[in-house]
């Protein structure tokens, strides 16, 4: 079994921003730690007020005319922007492409195990490549693998779809299974419970 892993890449959400003392300029434009404009004042003004309240003073809007600057705990910021990303990490889903491969002679208990492992994948929420692989004068009967196809398809049609027909690429042939969502999987439950009910009242 093969797989494929998709990443994406993630943009770190923390920006590197100047403060206190690494800030140059004449000039900023002060917005206080709750938001409020305190205004256009010389930069060492804006440090004496940050020192005063026991804050940080932080470059916001370096590119600004003049840079825009703002009092807050920048530990605390980081902090919180870290907690952040952790959980964007976290919600983040790794896609796999994931690959069953069988022969057009593959007998009902095999057939029975790959489909209980590609079942196991779907539910993971990984897509399946399904693929039949032919040897000799096996590939002058390629419904054979189409027919193989379709049954795991039809033996995993309630947790998956077709994304792709079944392709000839030379001695091969595959096609690509992906997972309802978890969304799609709960409406069809529900639905199929309704008409029980339906159906014992």
């Amino acid at each position: 079994m093969t797989r494929r892993v998709c990443t994406e890449v993630i943009t770190s959400i923390i920006k590197e921003l100047r403060i206190n003392q690494m800030i140059r300029g004449r000039e900023v434009r002060l917005v206080g730690d709750k938001g409020e404009q305190l205004g256009v004042m010389a930069l060492y003004q804006a440090r004496e007020i940050a020192e005063k309240a026991g804050l940080d003073l932080v470059e916001v809007a370096p590119t600004a005319v003049p840079p825009v600057c703002r009092l807050m705990d920048y530990g605390k910021y980081k902090y919180v922007q870290t907690k952040k990303e952790r959980e964007a990490r976290k919600s983040q889903k790794i896609v796999l492409l994931r690959e069953i491969r069988m022969r057009p002679k593959i007998g009902d208990h095999d057939f029975d195990a790959k489909a209980r492992t590609a079942r196991k994948l779907l539910e993971d929420g990984d897509r399946v490549k399904v693929t039949v692989m032919f040897r000799g004068r096996e590939n002058t009967h390629p419904e054979l693998g189409i027919k193989l196809i379709l049954r795991m398809a039809e033996t995993l049609k309630d947790v998956s779809t077709i994304e792709k027909e079944p392709l000839r690429e030379g001695a091969r042939l595959h096609s690509i299974l992906i997972p309802f969502s978890a969304k799609t999987v709960k409406a069809k439950e529900e639905s199929t419970e309704e008409t029980q009910e339906k159906q014992d009242a």
